[in-house]
């Protein structure tokens, strides 16, 4: 199982499936995924052969961390393991099955809280059916590739990495896309992101041109993101199709994304998705946008 720490910030009271929160949480890390400094088991190894996944490489995505290094070293750390006694192997294997699962997060406020910009309707559909499906696909797939690892069974491990992407993804995305989002948004950021935005593409006003243009362009379903380039140190705007992942599948740590599958606005703006774009400029959180950006950047 992959663990997940999501890309959260801290949040005030919610409403979603109760409790409260700025940013939801998704399942704690799990257990028996080996100590730093000490021989890795074989469970730990396992494990770590799995944080190459979406999933896992959203999870460092505020502080930057290298997926490409984190999974040279899963797949070392695996290896070893393969050359241990499956005596040790299958049994400690055996071990990940008392894993958490992925949970659903709360919402940061009520469903009607976006309104008139982004409807009840659409906000409860949203996050109890379409962000629940994810969640729950993701758990049945993962369940379905550790008994896949446990068995040697490779083809069936590769066969599982589109679910895994997909519902990874979706999962990642929208825990996101649901803190980027207040009812007390909209405006324009200031300090240090600002700051940056000027610097990257000319004016807040640029900046918003473009990301609602790259939005409106995706084909099909799909997402627009401000990202930052670690290695570049600056704001990127990007697309990804369907629920790709952006840290996962460009490298970029993702700062605002704007979900433009039309189930997140059909019942309200139909097909027409520049009025959908042009609406939820109103309720971007943009002290949100402003901790992620100021996280990566330490």
């Amino acid at each position: 199982m992959v663990s997940a720490t999501l890309l959260l910030m801290p949040q005030g009271p919610g409403r979603g499936l109760g409790g409260g929160g700025i940013a939801p949480r998704a399942a704690p890390p799990l257990s028996g995924s080996g100590e730093q400094g000490a021989e890795p088991s074989a469970a730990g190894s396992a494990l770590a052969a799995q944080r190459g996944s979406p999933v896992h490489s959203e999870r460092s995505a505020r502080c930057g961390g290298s997926d490409s290094e984190r999974s040279v070293v899963g797949v070392t750390m695996l290896s070893r393991a393969a050359y241990s006694t499956s005596r040790k192997l299958v049994p400690a294997l055996g071990s990940l099955g008392s894993r958490q699962k992925h949970k659903l997060p709360d919402l940061p406020y009520d469903y009607g809280a976006l309104e008139p910009h982004i409807n009840a309707q659409i906000m409860e559909l949203h996050h109890s059916k379409h962000h629940a499906a994810y969640v729950n696909n993701l758990n049945v797939t993962e369940e379905k590739y550790l008994d896949a690892l446990q068995k040697g069974d490779v083809t069936t491990q590769i066969s599982l990495q589109s679910a895994l992407k997909f519902n990874g993804g979706g999962h990642i995305n929208h825990t996101i896309f649901w803190t980027n989002l207040s009812p007390n948004g909209g405006g324009e950021p200031t300090g240090e992101l600002l700051e940056a935005i000027i610097r990257d593409f000319g004016s807040f006003a640029k900046f918003k041109e473009k990301l609602t243009a790259v939005s409106a362009g995706v084909q099909g379903s799909g997402w627009g993101w401000l990202g930052f380039n670690k290695e570049r140190g600056r704001l990127q705007i990007a697309a990804c199709p369907n629920q790709d992942p952006l840290q996962g599948t460009t490298g970029l740590i993702p700062l605002l994304g704007i979900d433009v599958w039309e189930h997140a606005y059909y019942l309200q703006y139909k097909n027409v998705r520049p009025d959908y774009l042009k609406a939820i400029w109103n309720v971007i959180n943009w002290q949100n946008v402003t901790e992620r950006y100021v996280a990566c950047r330490k």
